[in-house]
């Protein structure tokens, strides 16, 4: 039986599922694992170079609010708490849009 190699590996689909219901379930420090194997699995794993930017756009969503979190001596106790609605429309789009190019990508292999 010959099997058609992947491109984009289910991890990657999995955590960018997980970003927006993580964020908008007040659990946003936590989304950070995910977007973490997100962005390095499409780094590595996928060649596709739209599926690389969207990856890194969700990253780097997430990264701003997160700096802030950390970077304010009088922040909320937890990043849900401390960040902006817009911040969270931003990583919940980028997801979004993650999510739309894997999709693409899946569909161009098969």
């Amino acid at each position: 039986m010959i099997r058609t190699p992947r491109r984009v590996p289910p991890s990657v689909t999995v955590s960018a599922w997980a970003v927006p219901v993580m964020v908008v379930g007040q659990f946003a420090l936590v989304a950070g694992v995910p977007v973490l194997i997100a962005l390095v699995g499409a780094l590595r794993r996928v060649p596709d170079r739209a599926v690389r930017r969207a990856a890194t756009l969700v990253a780097v969503a997430f990264a701003v609010p997160l700096t802030v979190w950390l970077a304010r001596p009088d922040g909320a106790p937890s990043l849900s708490k401390d960040m902006h609605p817009g911040f969270l429309a931003l990583i919940v789009a980028a997801s979004a849009v993650l999510l739309v190019t894997l999709h693409r990508a899946r569909r161009t292999t098969v």
